[in-house]
């Protein structure tokens, strides 16, 4: 049988990542766990002694590394797999977006110990805040600055 139709040459171009409400919801369950970590790390910080000005800074400080920086790598590898991969300006950009990110949650954490009042929570609720803050800048310039994704180019 030969075919009389002659063949269309368009190019089907599939999505390289699961789109916004996928990166959103990854994001998220990853987050979460992560979220876990920064907290669990933090909370045992401050019950072997380092809940005191200025070891409980130092604490939020070791706990927003583990946290972030097990984030990056999951977020990299599952939420924004279709992003771009040049190496050193990538690894430049995490570490930019990662020190801002981390003055603002030490930061803000240290500002919401001063302000929240005295309870057996103030310090989970320091820890929240910060962690809302820098988790919603961390998305956003992750999304669009350090996994920015390449438009496709049609032939």
């Amino acid at each position: 049988m030969v075919a009389t139709e002659p063949q269309s040459e368009t190019t089907v171009t599939t999505p390289v990542g699961p789109g916004l409400l996928g990166q959103l919801i990854r994001f998220g369950l990853i987050g979460g766990f992560c979220a876990l970590l920064d907290l669990g790390t933090y909370t045992l910080l401050r019950a072997v002694g380092m809940d005191a000005v200025p070891w409980v800074d130092i604490a939020r400080a070791i706990s927003f590394v583990v946290g972030t920086t097990t984030a990056f790598f999951l977020n990299r590898r599952f939420t924004f797999a279709g992003g771009r991969r040049d190496g050193g300006t990538q690894v430049g950009s995490f570490i930019l977006l990662y020190a801002v990110t981390f003055f603002v949650a030490v930061g803000v954490n240290q500002w919401m110990l001063h302000l929240l009042p005295e309870s057996t929570w103030k310090a989970t609720l320091g820890w929240v805040v910060s962690q809302a803050t820098a988790t919603v800048i961390n998305f956003v310039m992750l999304k669009w600055v350090v996994f920015r994704e390449r438009p496709v180019k049609e032939n």
